[in-house]
């Protein structure tokens, strides 16, 4: 998240020099925190995310220390265009990797290829794979669509890519990210290595409470990801990335188009959501058209704080005094309609939001200060325990509450006839899932009723199934009490989390 006064961020401590030579030798494995991190109060990552600090194989080995090169290089040059990188991306080695990292019971795409067909034969493969990549052969097949309900009842459109597709897209995100990282600002969150939803509501929280916030910009990109103007999205990738056959690569997977009832179409904007690129492309061109932006507004246009926070297309902007947030919008809409996206005009809301609020509202005649949704969760202006300090209560949202328990309603339905031990130990994975994505303090209430709602949905569906023998409620609530995880707080509070990181 980025915090700020006026023209200056405020002292940054620099880190001191180290005369040890176990940090020297890892410098390649450890990227140091850049500016915006320490600001932000978070530590860096450490290599790949997804893997522990032993590397298990020599070709892994391989991986890692030529993408540290490519890390290091791109860190001490901030201009610096990345002319060669497709080796990266054919080596068999990283290839091998992205395959292990892709989802093996992932839907297939056009070609019906899954992941285990794919891996009867995975040394030819690759190698196969690797050698029409270097010499230009390889072509990107269209996506298959596939909708997923969204919580508001519409259905969200989704690319099904195929699994060399995926793979080769996994692979050149790994490379390009080892340049971007070390150029994306600190309250970038969304689908970067190492950083999470909850690191991005950590922040969020932190900075209510921290800064001077008295008005929230709640906003929403009306389509972004089929918005993207294709010719800004690559030149804002070539200004770092002056590989022609890496661009030559992208340009396919845009174009590729998308399969849906035996008719393909093309667009000529936009990117299929359900590729791995995708999410790296949008972080990409938001970073260009948004961060730096933003960035550039807050330290030569605000005289007050100003917090910024943003998961993929998704962002909260906190300001001060509510003029500079008035004029923040409209430049914005400005900003984003050059290149070609468009705020919601009814998910876009400035909102009075702080320690304040309340009392201004009162004084005003009006209601209770409104709230706002970000990342599943209702932010709530609140009192803490003593009843005089404010606070930022997070519930769980409740179209999302209520669109899970539509969903495990049906697969109740679907699985009526299913042995209780089975149905039991699905559903303990459904509200274990729940608990710990939602099990933040505040929100004690919202877990212990869904796990009461998913109870009585299956006691309902157990009594459908059997009309010779009813089942008692005493009996079901052993049924629930052995296989429904209790309702708990998993996460700590912002601030205390944040201060172990730091």
């Amino acid at each position: 998240m980025m915090y700020g006064h006026g023209k200056s961020d405020g002292p940054v401590v620099p880190s001191k020099p180290s005369n040890n030579t176990d940090e020297d030798r890892t410098a390649q494995r450890r990227p140091n925190p850049t500016a915006a991190e320490r600001v932000e109060g978070r530590g860096p990552a450490q290599g790949n995310p997804q893997e522990g600090d032993t590397l298990r194989t020599q070709g892994r080995i391989g991986v890692q220390q030529a993408l540290a090169r490519v890390r290091q290089a791109a860190r001490r040059d901030k201009k610096m265009r990345f002319t060669s990188l497709l080796h990266h991306v054919t080596n068999p080695a990283m290839l091998r990797e992205a395959y292990f990292g892709l989802k093996r019971d992932a839907a297939p795409g056009i070609d019906g290829q899954t992941w285990q067909a794919y891996g009867r034969a995975l040394e030819a493969n690759l190698q196969d794979l690797s050698q029409r990549l270097k010499r230009g052969a390889y072509r990107a097949k269209p996506a298959r669509r596939a909708y997923i309900p969204k919580p508001d009842g519409r259905q969200r459109p989704l690319g099904v890519v195929v699994l060399e597709d995926k793979l080769v897209q996994r692979a050149t995100t790994e490379v390009l990210n080892a340049v971007y990282e070390t150029d994306f600002l600190g309250f970038s969150y969304g689908f970067r290595p190492g950083r999470s939803q909850h690191n991005a509501l950590d922040a969020l929280y932190t900075g209510l409470l921290t800064r001077k916030v008295n008005w929230v910009l709640d906003a929403d990109i009306r389509g972004f990801f089929d918005a993207i103007d294709r010719g800004w999205l690559m030149k804002f990738v070539e200004h770092r990335i002056g590989d022609r056959r890496v661009g030559r690569l992208i340009r396919k997977w845009l174009s590729a188009g998308v399969l849906e009832d035996g008719v393909r179409t093309h667009s000529e904007t936009g990117t299929v959501q359900g590729g791995s690129i995708s999410p790296l492309l949008a972080n990409v061109y938001l970073h260009y058209v948004f961060d730096l932006w933003v960035q550039r507004w807050r330290t030569t246009q605000a005289r007050g704080d100003v917090i910024v926070v943003r998961y993929a297309d998704d962002f909260i902007v906190g300001f001060q005094h509510r003029d500079e947030a008035e004029r923040f919008l409209a430049a914005l809409r400005e900003r984003f309609a050059r290149f070609g996206l468009e705020l919601h005009p009814d998910k876009t809301r400035l909102i009075e939001f702080g320690p304040f609020a309340a009392a201004n509202r009162r004084r005003r005649g009006l209601g209770k200060p409104e709230t706002f949704d970000f990342l599943g969760f209702t932010h709530i202006c609140g009192k803490k325990r003593d009843g005089k300090n404010f606070t930022v209560l997070r519930q769980t949202m409740r179209k999302r509450l209520a669109a899970k328990l539509v969903e495990v309603k049906l697969e109740l339905r679907r699985r009526m006839h299913d042995p209780v031990p089975e149905l039991g130990r699905w559903l303990r994975s459904v509200v274990a899932g729940h608990v710990r994505y939602y099990g933040v303090p505040t929100n004690s209430a919202a877990l212990s009723r869904f796990r009461f709602q998913v109870g009585w949905l299956w006691y309902r569906a157990l009594r459908r199934r059997s009309q010779r023998r009813r089942l008692t409620w005493a009996r079901m609530t052993r049924l629930i009490a052995r296989y429904l995880p209790a309702a708990r707080i998993c996460h700590p509070y912002p601030l205390r989390r944040l201060g172990v990181v730091t």
